[in-house]
């Protein structure tokens, strides 16, 4: 029997009798009001009580102030949106939730009249660069799931700005699974200024009486005949590959073991030494490596995977090979009879997949012996989530169901925000017993009656591994199975996870009550000064998902976001930008729906000076594309459309140039940003070259010439197919579509 306390929190802005009084919440809480602290606590022990309790306790001391809980996805809002409206003693309307359904005009009006925000990171981010909103009377900012605090990650810029702007800071992280990588536990401290942290396991005394029982076990399957001759065959392709890269003197001995994260290590070090030195061996090197990282993927699914998925993805690289636009990489793949057979076993093999019948079988005696337990199914594959569902189906008493990200992936639609909410809460009621989900449903869900949790597969990801085991024994006792492949890299991934969940408590314990290394810097960079803050630049909506506004707004430039029906950023009345990563530019010259050229000819129309933005140092490296088709189309952009380039390095040096250009504009040449709408900015000359440009086969530059030989729209529609290739540039396959297009019946 558990020892729970009848003791509920007796707090002004906390309703009575709603929560219980958990001495180990109380001393966390306390701690967290006194510094800015990182909580680590196991999932299910009331993290949520803990920011609960700090936030009334900050607005009960400032009562102007503002709170904000941040999650990072809608599913995690809504949990926390409808904890804090059960137990605050806060009117309902002012406890809002803010997602990226609510148009931004919406929220800068609800934000005024708000007490405790419960958003989306990305969100509270873009309405701080746009100015929209401001922190100075924000009393508290929770984290949650603050792992995720590194790199470009909304949290860090939110908790900059915090320190910047609020008159009365206080940060508290929560999370229950920080990692086991020292430096990145202390850059997720530096970067939401983290004084202390506070960490309790499930061996603390405090603790310990809240802890449910959950047994975890692990169930190994033999890889069946037909999955190991596949899996030899590809194999034998992947040593073949190995055997080249070192005869190319890329490694130094015969290793073909090299993880996934070594084979991306090299390959960026082979392409960053291929712009300083080119050469054909560098470019053999590069398309290798890709091939080589497409088979060890292939190898991977036929271990941990089984038939189904791994059929999929085989098919899925066949297709890749066989069209116009696929990579050498793929084409060279598809090209070894050793792969063609293994498609053909994996497509035709009348094997059950080892796994898919274990899970079956641990499902079916569950729910035999009670139907209202609620099972979780994880696995790292969307396509291995569907035929789970698939085969679960038939099982007696099983309702499963598949939950996913919003992401769409070629044939498979994902899930929105709203679908992934309506799919938990009828998991909770029992609708569906089964949820078959991917990394989407491991972090934060709160589903408390949890019975078992299945590892599809193990994760080599400590954080990811306890997230998934944080699914089960929330209120009473849970069951953990992990499958394994025997022999396989399902063994080394769960010794990879086991031995990093010891290394992040070792950690966490050395780390515990650590003072942040560096005091706050009390000269951190301000708002810019009142004659930088004058300067505005117009962004297209999409643009706030890169770093580049980021970065134009901490620089002191006022940023005014609007849907750009050309370009992505407007600095003059005259000067607009397009900026493309050099992976997006390669993509747009071989997708006709983001074909470049139609992107310049809109962008040359509509401004006296326009510019495209070429981000990233892998133009020549990141696609198997000849240098001199890349050549020829940056000389069309630059000759034909009359479009100047520029290059950057990355989203702070494209930020800088955009920055230079902005107050070259406004300040010294006095020319403020205005949009040039297509429909009334083009003069009767550019409307009549836009019209004939749009003929098939017909740029600007044709249909200058086209316009100039026969003087006017009207006459170029009615010349002959004789008579139009008489103009330059025009051959008698252009002559015959243009005819085509005229005449034909519509």
């Amino acid at each position: 029997m558990k020892r729970i306390s009848d003791e509920k929190i007796s707090q002004p802005l906390i309703k009575p009798d709603r929560i219980e009084s958990r001495s180990y919440q109380l001393s966390l809480a306390e701690k967290a009001l006194t510094n800015n602290s990182l909580i680590v606590l196991p999932t299910g022990l009331g993290k949520t009580v803990i920011s609960l309790i700090v936030v009334a306790s900050r607005l009960s001391e400032f009562k102007e102030g503002k709170a904000i809980i941040l999650s990072p996805t809608k599913p995690l809002v809504e949990q926390h949106a409808r904890f804090f409206r059960d137990s605050l003693n806060i009117r309902e309307e002012e406890i809002l939730t803010f997602t990226g359904e609510l148009s931004p005009d919406k929220r800068e009006e609800m934000w005024k009249r708000g007490k405790v925000i419960i958003s989306t990171p990305q969100v509270i981010e873009n309405d701080l660069i746009t100015r929209r909103i401001d922190l100075e009377d924000v009393v508290q900012i929770t984290f949650d799931e603050a792992h995720r605090a590194v790199g470009n990650y909304s949290y860090v810029y939110i908790a900059k700005r915090y320190l910047e702007e609020g008159k009365n800071v206080n940060i508290m992280g929560i999370t229950a699974s920080p990692g086991s990588d020292e430096e990145k536990i202390r850059e997720v401290c530096e970067n939401l200024h983290i004084e202390k942290i506070e960490i309790k396991d499930e061996s603390d005394p405090s603790v310990f009486p809240y802890v449910y029982d959950r047994s975890l076990r692990w169930v190994r399957v033999e890889m069946s005949e037909g999955l190991r001759e596949i899996r030899d065959l590809l194999t034998g392709i992947l040593d073949d590959r190995m055997k080249k890269l070192k005869d190319l003197g890329m490694i130094g001995s015969y290793a073909k073991d090299l993880s996934k994260k070594e084979l991306l290590g090299l390959q960026n070090a082979v392409r960053k030494k291929l712009i300083r030195e080119p050469s054909s061996d560098l470019f053999s090197a590069v398309s290798i490596l890709a091939e080589i990282l497409k088979l060890k993927h292939a190898v991977d699914l036929a271990e941990t995977q089984g038939f189904g998925t791994l059929t999929k993805y085989l098919e899925r690289l066949k297709n890749e090979g066989v069209s116009k636009g696929g990579s050498k990489a793929a084409k060279r793949t598809i090209g070894d009879k050793r792969f063609t057979k293994a498609l053909y076993l994996s497509e035709n093999m009348d094997e059950k997949n080892p796994k898919m019948e274990e899970v079956k079988r641990i499902i079916s005696n569950k729910l035999m012996k009670n139907k209202d337990l609620r099972i979780i199914v994880f696995t790292n594959y969307r396509d291995t989530a569907k035929l789970v569902v698939k085969d679960i189906e038939e099982l007696e008493g099983a309702k499963p169901i598949r939950f996913v990200g919003q992401a769409n992936r070629e044939g498979d639609n994902g899930l929105r925000q709203s679908q992934q909410v309506e799919i938990i809460e009828k998991f909770k009621s029992g609708e569906y017993n089964v949820l078959v989900a991917t990394s989407v449903g491991e972090e934060g869900l709160d589903i408390p009656s949890t019975d078992l949790v299945i590892f599809y597969e193990p994760v080599p990801s400590e954080i990811r591994s306890i997230q998934r085991k944080g699914r089960t024994a929330r209120r009473r006792r849970g069951e953990v199975v992990i499958l394994m492949t025997r022999g396989t890299r399902d063994e080394a991934y769960y010794w990879i996870s086991n031995r990093k969940e010891k290394e992040m408590k070792r950690v966490g314990r050395e780390n515990h009550l650590l003072q942040r290394q560096e005091e706050r810097q009390e000269d951190q960079k301000k708002v810019a000064d009142f004659d930088d803050a004058a300067v505005e630049v117009i962004v297209d909506h999409r643009e706030l998902r890169s770093a580049v506004t980021k970065n134009l707004e901490e620089k002191g430039l006022r940023i005014k976001v609007k849907t750009l029906n050309v370009g992505d950023y407007v600095v003059s009345d005259r000067v607009c930008i397009e900026r493309k990563t050099d992976i997006d530019l390669l993509d747009s010259l071989f997708t006709k729906e983001r074909d470049i050229f139609k992107q310049m000819s809109n962008l040359r129309r509509a401004y006296e000076r326009p510019i495209l933005l070429i981000e990233g140092e892998g133009l020549y490296t990141r696609r198997n594309v000849h240098p001199n088709a890349i050549r020829g189309a940056l000389s069309s952009i630059i000759v034909d459309f009359d479009v100047s380039i520029l290059m950057s390095r990355d989203s702070e040096d494209t930020a800088g140039l955009i920055y230079s250009m902005a107050m070259r504009e406004q300040k010294r040449n006095r020319r403020l940003p205005s949009l040039h709408d297509d429909k009334t900015s083009k003069t009767l000359r550019e409307k009549q070259e836009y019209l004939v440009s749009s003929l098939p086969n017909v740029g600007i530059q044709t249909a200058k010439s086209l316009l100039f030989h026969f003087g006017s729209v009207r006459s170029v529609f009615n010349a002959r197919k004789e008579e139009l290739m008489e103009v330059e540039n025009v051959g008698e396959k252009t002559a015959v579509e243009i005819r085509k297009v005229i005449d034909e019946k519509y």
